[in-house]
């Protein structure tokens, strides 16, 4: 079982950064793929960005330019570096792991972005 911690939220005015932190139980170097889901109110969750254990990464239309996921594999974490927010960004992040056949999520962080 992965346990997943996520940190580094916050409240942020409209152009700002925040870099959010995911910290796995288990070495990140043996899962998979990690990423980082957000999910607004009202809205389904959907994927922000992504990164596979070689390192390739794909980020979704809306965050590309903007947003970076990284991975130090030797803390068992993954970053998500996010610049120029925008208040459309407003949402709880989660991360999220494939392990051994199975999928794991954090708690999740409230990133809140005013304009």
């Amino acid at each position: 079982q992965v346990q997943l911690v996520e940190s580094g939220g916050g409240l942020v005015q409209a152009g700002g950064s925040l870099r959010l932190s995911c910290t796995a139980s288990v070495r990140i170097f043996s899962i998979n793929a990690m990423g980082w889901y957000r999910q607004a109110p009202g809205k389904q969750r959907e994927l922000v960005a992504i990164i596979t254990s070689i390192g390739d990464t794909n980020y979704a239309d809306s965050v590309k330019g903007r947003f970076t996921i990284s991975r130090d594999n030797a803390k068992n974490t993954v970053y998500l570096q996010m610049n120029s927010l925008k208040p459309e960004d407003t949402a709880v992040y989660f991360c999220n792991a494939g392990y051994r056949g199975y999928v794991y999520w954090g708690q999740g962080t409230q990133v809140t972005v005013s304009s």
